[in-house]
């Protein structure tokens, strides 16, 4: 007895289609056996699917099972497979017609009283189960807490049920498959931070406004209590909603890790992520042994990444990044697999001048040696890649004393508003943002007037300014064009004006801890 049910693994951020080979021997001693590189949990599925078939009142074959997952090179991983195993099982036995079983996919963990429960990752296996249908002819199968999951993804119906009895009867027929759980409302996502509330910090808003609009990643400097954090959490109000194809990736990559997922089933507004500076390597990258788990780089996919006391960050987990920060992906290989993760995303920094934090003028108690012991934790290579490079002060007396929302203080709604025409046009002009500007098209995308071309010159002639470091001066003077609405030559005040915007780190440490 012989019977094929289709399933789908998880590697990385990748759904994978499985093929579930069930052979049921009379002739031979009972048992049950799982090959094809099942791990750990895999494998663990054979007491959990006798149990729940047994728990369920269906009978349990008295026959040597070999259970196949093909194909047999790749290793499969999570508790996903249990409850195509155990379909595949009563296929063979007789228990569910297969003509009913050829149709749909079966992605769900089965507890012990046959229960079907929810697994991260849905959304990543069902994408790839309809793209191996070719046709779109299969259903997908999973538990009722993930078929909002599922159907945002699905290109067809999606089948859900509670438990392994619930699929059975309704593949015998003798039950419709239950109804689906009713989409829940589109509840209003909690309001985000609005920038209204930051007293003062004119330069800092400015930056804000400016990495928002051309996805220039930037670094605050600033003692304990100038505003860095608060100034931070209020860039996701600034970022428009995902694309489409975006909101997809970062939907596959949130599901694929398990975090939760907004009542539509998609990530649709720019995730915020903020992990611990004692963060490993693997938790903020991404990795790991037996499962290659999306880290917080690929969780900001579309959204920031904010690193707060980054001078407290292990110096080579913070190396980590330069790659990912230049290619927008993190290629995790291991000896038995390898994956590639989606991690586009705008990096905020903020960082203490010193030690000691720095305080009020004259409070400093660190020494010149302990301020750049301080600063050699940040390497050359990542700080070049920070487009703005900003001090933050602490707010004047006068601007915390202000009762009630300052007149200057602009709204994310009014500032969001300048970023989405900003990024319209460059989108126009190039099809991109400017900060994925390639440096061959700046004299065409990006041209300077003569003033413009001196003033750089000076920087670069007088070894202030890296090849790096110039390409980028130039994309972030292009982004201050776009907000001022102009898409002639660059000018030498937008030069000048991104030159401020990129203070050299040593100075803002000194002149923030004096």
């Amino acid at each position: 007895m012989f019977a094929t049910v289709r399933s789908a693994t998880l590697l990385g951020v990748q759904g994978s289609p499985i093929t579930v080979e069930v052979h049921a021997a009379r002739q031979a001693l009972p048992g049950f056996t799982i090959v094809g590189l099942p791990d750990e949990a895999c494998r663990e599925s054979r007491d959990r699917v006798r149990a729940a078939v047994l728990s369920s009142g269906l009978p349990w074959p008295s026959t040597r099972i070999t259970v196949n997952l093909a194909p047999a090179r790749m290793r499969k991983g999570g508790s996903g497979l249990d409850l195509a195993i155990a379909v595949g099982v009563l296929a063979a036995h007789g228990e569910v017609p297969p003509e009913a079983v050829r149709s749909c996919a079966f992605v769900g963990e089965l507890g012990l009283d046959g229960s079907l429960r929810a697994v991260p990752g849905v959304a990543p296996m069902v994408a790839a189960l309809m793209g191996a249908a070719g046709d779109d002819d299969v259903v997908p199968v999973v538990a009722a807490h993930n078929v909002i999951e599922a159907a945002a993804v699905a290109s067809g119906p999606v089948r859900s049920a509670h438990s392994l009895l619930e699929v059975v009867r309704a593949l015998r027929g003798d039950d419709a498959w239950p109804q689906a759980e009713p989409q829940r409302a589109a509840t209003p996502l909690p309001p985000l931070p609005d920038l209204a509330d930051v007293r003062g910090q004119p330069v800092a808003k400015l930056a804000l406004e400016v990495a928002a609009a051309g996805a220039h990643h930037l670094l605050l400097v600033g003692p304990p209590g100038s505003g860095k954090t608060m100034l931070a959490q209020r860039l996701p109000g600034l970022l428009p909603p995902l694309d489409h194809a975006t909101a997809v990736e970062a939907t596959m990559v949130h599901s694929a890790a398990g975090v939760a997922l907004p009542a539509t089933g998609i990530v649709q507004r720019a995730p915020f992520r903020a992990p611990h500076h004692s963060s490993s390597m693997v938790a903020l990258v991404g990795g790991g042994t037996a499962h290659l788990r999306p880290g917080e780089l690929s969780l900001s996919h579309g959204g920031v990444l904010f690193l707060d006391e980054m001078g407290e960050f292990a110096p080579t987990v913070l190396d980590g990044l330069r790659q990912p920060l230049e290619d927008g992906v993190v290629r995790v290989a291991r000896a038995r697999a390898s994956a590639t993760l989606p991690a586009r995303f705008l990096l905020v920094a903020a960082t203490n001048p010193c030690p000691c934090g720095g305080g009020p003028p004259g409070a400093c108690a660190c020494d010149e040696a302990a301020r750049l012991r301080y600063l050699r934790r940040l390497s050359g290579p990542l700080l070049d890649r920070f487009d703005l490079r900003v001090g933050v002060d602490r707010p004047d007396v006068d601007d915390l004393l202000v009762v009630g929302a300052s007149p200057a203080t602009e709204a994310s709604a009014t500032v969001a508003a300048r970023v989405a025409e900003a990024r319209a046009r460059a989108m126009v002009r190039q099809g991109s943002l400017n900060s994925e500007l390639p440096a061959a098209s700046l004299d065409e995308l990006a041209p300077l007037t003569t003033s413009a071309r001196l003033l750089l010159r000076t920087e670069l002639e007088g070894d202030r300014l890296t090849g790096r470091g110039y390409h980028r001066i130039r994309r972030v003077a292009r982004t201050l064009a776009d907000l001022d609405g102009s898409q002639g030559d660059i000018t030498d005040v937008h030069v000048a004006l991104a030159m401020q915007l990129r203070v050299n780190l040593r100075r803002l440490h000194r002149s923030a801890a004096a």
